[in-house]
């Protein structure tokens, strides 16, 4: 989450005071319940944590909201899978230290699962950050952005967004289990495969890594304070940078990580090459072809390619059937991915070359 723009002390007074349903706090204790259609507002009133319906809709979510965007914008929903159907809702810390919402009859809809609470000092804070503080930190636990089910339903759809370590920390979206779109490996300084318009400030990436934990995390934060910004999943598979426009009174698209199909991970399969300016867009690396002909030719390339001349080893372990044939050498290719699982190296030039045939040998 970006950065957002700064109310002054007098506007924030203002609007704290003013806004309907509203409590005085920021914090939610075991004391301090809110009930449907209250809600609590971050110090400077930059964002709420209450209760909402979407566009028609009558249904009732508690979740995170910008405060001061005149145009609805949902930041986290607490029940997205288990909607309140009347206005009955309460969220409030439970008597195991949890934060619950709860319908008129006392049915838990949704909990924050945490274990080893301790139920009298448990909070939960609502920060100018739009972040939701709680006083219990739970380890262990992989966090992943989820997408909508449709712009209507904040039900759990069918894509996620997280970091897996692989070899090299890298960001992917699945498709349910299935791996859609990976980034390539991080370099400590941006994700290398995101192809960014040069309008993207990337120097507000960061990326934590504890390898003896085995604890990961990336975050963003924008280095100008004159901009609102926030990165959202949609239903679709898309990330998509939002900018608000205060002109036009809305949010504008700027620019997605997953661009066109040559983004979809395994397109084209193995030692495929998507190029979308050519006929068929998928085509085999020099010295390979198609593992099934029949299958692309109906434009079904994720069989991938296979190699057709033999590694310079492979021959010399075939009692030298390959004698007279050239060497293995290295053919450059531009706009290239690294392949998935690369292993980090420290050396350059021509080393890599003499590593690399080492270990092919």
């Amino acid at each position: 989450m970006g950065k957002t723009i700064s109310c002054s002390v007098l506007l924030a007074l203002i609007s704290c005071f003013y806004l309907p349903f509203a409590t005085a706090l920021d914090t939610i204790t075991p004391s301090k319940s809110i009930k449907d259609p209250e809600f609590i507002i971050s110090q400077n009133c930059v964002f709420q944590l209450g209760f909402f319906s979407l566009a028609n809709s009558s249904n009732r979510y508690v979740g995170i909201l910008h405060n001061q965007i005149p145009v609805q914008t949902v930041v986290w929903v607490a029940n997205r899978n288990s909607r309140l159907k009347d206005s009955s809702g309460i969220l409030n810390i439970s008597d195991d230290g949890n934060l619950v919402v709860s319908n008129g009859k006392a049915e838990v809809l949704w909990s924050s699962h945490v274990t080893n609470t301790a139920p009298n000092a448990t909070t939960a804070q609502i920060l100018d950050s739009g972040n939701l503080i709680s006083t219990n930190v739970e380890k262990g636990r992989k966090v992943e952005i989820k997408s909508w089910k449709s712009p209507d339903d904040p039900s759990d759809g069918n894509f996620s967004l997280g970091i897996e370590p692989f070899n090299i920390l890298e960001v992917v979206i699945w498709n349910n289990n299935e791996l859609y779109f990976r980034s390539e490996p991080w370099n400590g300084n941006m994700f290398l495969g995101l192809m960014l318009p040069t309008t993207v400030d990337i120097d507000g990436f960061s990326v934590v890594a504890d390898n003896q934990q085995q604890t990961f995390y990336m975050a963003y934060e924008f280095s100008s304070d004159s901009m609102l910004i926030y990165f959202k999943l949609d239903s679709q598979g898309k990330f998509i940078e939002w900018r608000w426009d205060a002109g036009k009174g809305n949010w504008t698209n700027k620019y997605s990580i997953y661009l066109t199909d040559c983004d979809v991970y395994g397109k084209c399969g193995a030692f495929g090459i998507f190029d979308s300016t050519k006929r068929p867009i998928c085509s085999c690396l020099e010295g390979f072809k198609a593992r099934n002909i029949e299958e692309w030719s109906r434009g079904n390339w994720s069989g991938g390619c296979f190699r057709t001349t033999p590694l310079q080893c492979q021959r010399d372990n075939n009692n030298g059937s390959g004698a007279g044939q050239d060497d293995d050498g290295f053919l450059e290719m531009k706009m290239m991915k690294v392949p998935a699982f690369p292993d980090r190296s420290s050396i350059i030039n021509r080393d890599c070359k003499d590593q690399c045939m080492d270990f092919v040998g």
